[in-house]
């Protein structure tokens, strides 16, 4: 995932109540979580076992409250974070540490440092797949996956992808799927072999980010860079539908409660699709958020959608071609719903 150097739907099978939730309210920003500390940012994540929300910030992950936004506790010492993962069955979380090529392992519990285990260069998504009760990081510069068995907390794979991985999901009956943005294209990996067994082409979309999976209707939705979501069969590969979305996209999440599909985009807007079927989807609107908000998390339980971002100060026009600075201590997470 494009990391900030800022300081640096189910499906609608059936039941009326889908249809309500994704065409009868409208979605809006409900509140907003301040964080004074400074830094950039880059994945959100939210902890099953105890629901509280995991921000990525700089040199630290911190832990708010998902209903009050309160502080509840910092994981220090994980310069340039990307993402969080849990493996609930080991009660362990990981961390991905950008700057210093390693994942922190935490306690899921008391969020209590456990060790770090090294993983490739510039380590970025990571996702546990309980099918193969295994921690896969997502390494940006050596082009590959870390394999991380947690009930050891060892190395005991690295998968060679041949391309840049953004974002992995699993099916949760032994295959992964990762966008390799550098190809445009999701290649597919057997967790029990390790092998990569297919390469599939985006489509009209290009440099995939942000990726979600049906289980049920057996579908990817890839966020892709020249503002379509891509929505591909998991099964064999073939482009079901493109569909328009907001520019910057570096977030897809799926609420399967809803079928709805939300893809975070970096100027400023959500992009609500519904899932209507396994061949029928349609944008159901575009969500004012704000400039930066281009990751995400989805709170199944709410339906509620968590943003990270900063406010920008006015671009200079000398630094032509670089992003604008933040306001210090104005990191915030956007909450949105449709309550």
């Amino acid at each position: 995932m494009n990391y900030f150097k800022l300081l640096a739907v189910a499906a609608l099978a059936g039941t009326s109540v889908n249809v309500a939730c994704a065409q009868g309210t409208k979605y809006h920003v409900v509140n907003t979580f301040h964080i004074p500390s400074p830094g950039g940012w880059d994945y959100i994540a939210l902890n099953p076992v105890n629901d509280n929300i995991y921000v990525s910030h700089g040199t630290q992950v911190n832990i708010l409250n998902k209903n009050s936004g309160d502080s509840v506790g910092v994981i220090a010492n994980t310069t340039g974070v990307h993402g969080i993962a849990f493996a609930p069955e080991f009660k362990k979380g990981f961390t991905s540490n950008g700057r210093l090529n390693t994942a922190t392992v935490f306690e899921i519990n008391t969020n209590a440092v456990l060790g770090e285990v090294k993983t490739g260069e510039n380590p970025d998504a990571i996702m546990y797949d309980p099918f193969s009760k295994k921690i896969y990081v997502c390494n940006g510069r050596s082009k590959d996956l870390t394999v991380i068995d947690p009930a050891t907390n060892e190395v005991v794979k690295t998968i060679e992808l041949g391309g840049k991985p953004e974002t992995a999901v699993s099916d949760e009956a032994g295959n992964l799927y990762i966008n390799i943005e550098d190809k445009s294209e999701i290649a597919v990996v057997n967790a029990k072999t390790y092998a990569v067994t297919a390469r599939w082409k985006t489509g009209a979309g290009k440099e995939p980010s942000g990726l979600a999976i049906d289980r049920k209707t057996k579908r990817l939705f890839a966020g892709c860079d020249n503002k379509l979501l891509v929505v591909m069969n998991a099964e064999n590969g073939k482009v079901v539908k493109e569909l328009p979305i907001g520019d910057g996209c570096d977030g897809v999440v799926f609420d399967a409660g809803t079928g709805n599909i939300f893809s975070s985009n970096g100027e400023g807007t959500l992009t609500v699709i519904h899932e209507k079927s396994a061949r029928d989807f349609e944008v159901v609107e575009n969500v004012t958020t704000k400039k930066g908000a281009r990751t995400s998390a989805i709170d199944e339980k709410t339906h509620k959608v968590y943003l990270p971002t900063a406010d920008f100060l006015p671009p200079n026009p000398e630094d032509k071609g670089k992003r604008p600075g933040t306001v210090p201590g104005s990191f915030q997470v956007l909450v949105v719903g449709n309550e």
